[in-house]
């Protein structure tokens, strides 16, 4: 399946349907007066995070969405039938912006990051009354009636951003491919010439004691890929999310570049996409040790990460020598990472119930509930 990670789409929501001008005419009613009945809500439109999606590919061939509007009232009192709500699939991850339709600016709705998360797109227009709503007692045979209210229109844009635990950063054919074939049970495209991932990979990590985390590779990165130059500057936002970044080194020499600069290189296009980026967790490992020509290409890049206060380690993504190590010490930044969240939802939990009840409410205080018979008594 084409990975797609930006897509422009066009929702709308269901107009209101027209209330109704009828008057009752019956055998034996004189002067039955007005009854016709409202118009029914439009549908409305809405975003939903479906964990069987993983691209937003299939807007590309279907970039319109309209919600089904409400139908007119109709005699008899009788109300239109409310136009159904229309969901939309999207992945989890998905950032939605609506586009200004002066300036062209984008201006965030929503951030869909949990299974389930549904949000709100567009609303449905509102059905409009029919000609019983307007009679009074000076007025017993009114002809007016209000239109249904137009559905909302917009132009949104969906952004991408994959939800990975750990994210592999490099310069191409450092191995990060290599690597999650071989902690994971990805199987991504593995060459010796640059530029072989085109798309991001995702690979569960399986650990002992039921632990696992996801991790992601993007293609590699170059320097000036904050500009635009490469091709990892297209999917720098997939590790913007992750709880820890582990930098992959090629110390092989086989590739004719320092390890050292193509650290500081990968650190600075870091800085340059997002600042927040190099405040994350960071692991350095030196990887293809198993095809050293020159030991002191290994000692200078671990003297360079000890500066920056960086875990250091020697690993080959080809024969498996130290990944388990650098996997397990990935963990606990991953399972602290889990444990903050947990507790800042459940904090956001409580403070929305405690929005929702009375600041003076107190239960052991509340009256007890009556049943319906016992008030039908006390009236008697």
């Amino acid at each position: 399946m084409q990975f797609v990670d930006e897509v422009d789409i066009h929702v709308q929501s269901g107009h209101g349907g027209s209330g109704s001008l009828s008057f009752r005419r019956e055998k034996f009613v004189p002067r039955g007066g007005p009854d016709g009945g409202n118009g029914g809500g439009g549908g409305s439109v809405y975003a939903v995070a479906d964990p069987h999606r993983n691209t937003l590919v299939h807007f590309q061939f279907n970039p319109d969405y309209k919600a089904q509007r409400g139908g007119n009232g109709a005699g008899a009192l009788r109300t239109g039938r409310a136009g159904k709500d229309l969901e939309i699939p999207v992945p989890v991850g998905t950032l939605i912006h609506k586009r200004d339709p002066e300036t062209g600016g984008l201006i965030e709705v929503a951030d869909l990051t949990t299974v389930g998360q549904r949000v709100l797109l567009a609303r449905g227009g509102r059905g409009g009354l029919g000609n019983a709503h307007f009679a009074t007692s000076t007025n017993r045979a009114p002809r007016k009636v209000q239109p249904g209210e137009p559905g909302e229109e917009f132009d949104l844009h969906l952004t991408l951003k994959l939800l990975a635990d750990v994210g592999l950063v490099g310069f191409p054919n450092a191995g990060k491919s290599t690597l999650i074939s071989v902690i994971s049970a990805a199987r991504p495209k593995i060459a010796d010439y640059p530029f072989t991932t085109l798309t991001p990979n995702l690979g569960v990590v399986a650990l002992s004691g039921d632990r696992s985390f996801v991790v992601a590779d993007v293609p590699g990165l170059i320097e000036g890929a904050h500009e635009g130059h490469g091709l990892g500057h297209q999917f720098l936002r997939h590790v913007e999310r992750t709880k820890v970044l582990i930098h992959l080194v090629d110390v092989s020499g086989a590739s004719g570049r320092a390890p050292v600069e193509d650290f500081d290189i990968i650190l600075r296009e870091l800085e340059l996409f997002n600042p927040e980026m190099l405040e994350k967790p960071q692991l350095v490992a030196a990887n293809k040790i198993d095809a050293i020509d020159d030991p002191t290409r290994v000692t200078a890049l671990e003297k360079r990460a000890t500066k920056l206060k960086l875990r250091f380690f020697r690993i080959s993504a080809v024969t498996g020598e130290g990944t388990r190590d650098l996997i397990e010490a990935a963990w606990p930044i991953i399972a602290k990472a889990r444990a903050a969240e947990l507790e800042a939802v459940e904090l956001g939990d409580e403070e929305e119930e405690a929005r929702a009840l009375p600041g003076d409410y107190n239960p052991a205080l509340m009256p007890p509930l009556r049943s319906g018979k016992a008030s039908k008594k006390r009236r008697q």
